[in-house]
């Protein structure tokens, strides 16, 4: 059933306008009758095209439920940027895991270097590569790609939220699966990008509470990372 995402929703007149009307009525041909299922903020909200115009289609709703492929756990990706390709694949995979939100950060050693301006111009298709992922996966809501933050910012960020992890191989840290999460509902994931993070950045996230992780003997490319670090946390907090 095709899936429509909107950001606020009138459950007694339920409507769809724009970019999502013109692909029901033009590109998929859609007529009265037919069912589709609008998203909002995690709920499914089932419905059946009543009417269809020019500009706005009509909808009437037949149930709706919490979206099964939600987490429980709300992820925030922090992800020290990588080359614009990695990224792009980083986003997409995440999405497709359950990601919250991704916050792409600049640390020290990150090779690719935009500035705020040129990495804001790429948010545009950085989050409709999210979006697209997001209706793929059958996901509730389109996890949002933030704009660059610093490390400090990035910090920041992470205090907010009940637990996170930081992979980091050098100087301790313990194995993913025991790391601590009984109760977190906020996780924030901080990974570094292709030269990985220095010490002092690995304190720092130390300092404000993170828990330092290793995945293993083996050391992970950049993108390969994130997806193997949320898979085992999705298993972890029975979201798989």
């Amino acid at each position: 059933m095709p899936r429509f995402f909107v950001d606020e929703i009138n459950e007694e007149n339920i409507t769809l306008i724009g970019d999502n009307a013109h692909h029901i009525g033009r590109s998929l041909r859609m007529r009265t009758g037919e069912e589709i299922t609008v998203c909002c903020c995690g709920v499914d909200y089932n419905c059946r095209i009543s009417q269809i115009t020019s500009d706005t289609v009509y909808l009437e709703l037949i149930n709706k439920e919490r979206c099964a492929a939600e987490p429980s756990v709300q992820v925030t990706l922090f992800q020290a940027v990588p080359k614009l390709d990695k990224l792009e694949h980083i986003i997409q995979k995440s999405v497709e895991l359950g990601v919250h939100r991704i916050v792409p950060v600049l640390t020290r050693r990150c090779i690719s270097r935009p500035d705020e301006k040129d990495f804001s111009k790429k948010l545009v298709r950085l989050n409709k590569i999210a979006e697209e992922a997001a209706k793929q996966s059958g996901r509730g809501m389109i996890p949002e790609v933030k704009p660059l933050v610093t490390y400090k910012q990035a910090l920041a960020m992470m205090s907010e939220l009940d637990r996170t992890i930081l992979l980091y191989e050098e100087q301790g840290g313990c194995s993913f699966g025991n790391a601590d999460l009984e109760g977190a509902k906020t996780v924030g994931l901080v990974i570094g990008s292709e030269g990985g993070f220095d010490a002092e950045e690995a304190k720092a996230a130390v300092d404000i509470g993170a828990i330092q992780v290793w995945l293993g003997k083996r050391i992970l490319r950049c993108e390969t990372a994130p997806i193997t670090a949320l898979s085992i946390l999705m298993f972890l907090t029975n979201n798989m």
